[in-house]
């Protein structure tokens, strides 16, 4: 005797089939462990990342507290007691500047042909993208040297030797590779429905591109820029290689003389307290690491502003 399926039993089965599985109860070994790791090592992040912030607050707010602005405004000196951050506060937002206006067009600019013009099979594609993958993992003191040969020396016309132009033109080149890949990576997130809409509009690539794409992906883009230009400020190998210093600076140019917070931080760190003095260049180091943490703040929240915006325009609201 021979059963006969029909849509209604068919359906049916299918709908039992479907309410067993939901209702199953298995123990998932596997999602568990994944997730007790994802928890234990957030936990172990944000436990790392809160004894640093209370070290570096412990040290340097006694001495904030006292000197407040001014110790942001005086110059570069040898007395912890009168001494401030300003030649290298002054290189730090040259340099990020400098990376802002260069790596970051560049980079969002590369990501936009390689995910939305450049074919995938053709051989130049594929060479390309291996190559920026491997830029991104190259030690920061490969860049330093880079900078050094190409900026300081080549470029010294243009760049005027060892300034603060060929610190920030050597970031640029640091952080472009990281700002392509994760350009590429939120503009890959952008759902195809949305570009299949545009054209079937009769609307052009570079119209799809322009007016769905990137508003789409601009949260992405974003982040992926705020993290570069954070790694940019808080790298000191390069800037020790191009020629960042610590001494008196008589001024604070472009094509001058030049340091940054990472280096003063990076010098001042081995000092030993001077006979004296109230305060030691510990506690000038651990206060010009919070400046600089402020100032990464800063730049992190304009890139939170513009996302939201970004993201309110793209629903439309």
């Amino acid at each position: 005797m021979s059963i006969l399926t029909t849509p209604a039993t068919a359906g049916a089965t299918a709908a039992e089939t479907v309410r067993s599985a939901l209702q199953r109860r298995e123990r998932d070994v596997t999602g568990w462990a994944m997730l007790l790791t994802l928890l234990l090592t957030s936990f172990l992040t944000l436990a790392i990342l809160t004894a640093l912030l209370v070290q570096v607050v412990g040290e340097a707010g006694p001495m904030l507290a006292e000197r407040q602005l001014g110790f942001v405004s005086s110059p570069i000196g040898s007395d912890p007691d009168t001494m401030g951050i300003w030649s290298g506060l002054y290189g730090t937002i040259a340099i990020g500047l400098i990376v802002l206006v260069v790596a970051i067009p560049m980079g969002v600019a590369a990501a936009i042909y390689l995910e939305e013009y450049a074919r995938a099979t053709n051989p130049l594609t594929r060479f390309t993208l291996i190559n920026i993958r491997n830029l991104a993992g190259v030690p920061a003191v490969i860049y330093g040297v880079l900078g050094f040969i190409i900026f300081t020396d080549w470029l010294e016309p243009v760049t005027h030797g060892k300034t603060a132009l060929s610190a920030g033109l050597t970031m640029a080149v640091l952080v472009l590779p990281i700002v392509v890949i994760t350009s590429m990576e939120a503009i890959r997130a952008v759902p195809a429905g949305i570009r299949d809409a545009g054209f079937g509009l009769g609307a052009s690539r570079w119209e799809v591109t322009r007016d769905h794409v990137l508003p789409y992906a601009a949260p992405g883009i974003l982040t992926g820029t705020m993290l570069s230009i954070a790694r940019a400020l808080g790298e000191a190998a390069p800037l020790i290689i191009v020629g960042a210093i610590t001494g008196l600076l008589p001024k604070t140019s472009l094509t001058g003389e030049f340091t940054a917070v990472p280096i003063l931080i990076y010098q001042w760190s081995g000092r030993p307290r001077p006979t004296g003095s109230e305060y030691g260049f510990t506690e000038s180091a651990a206060a010009a690491g919070l400046v600089l943490l402020v100032i990464v703040l800063f730049f992190n929240a304009g890139a939170i502003y513009l996302r939201n915006r970004f993201e309110r325009v793209r629903i439309g609201s």
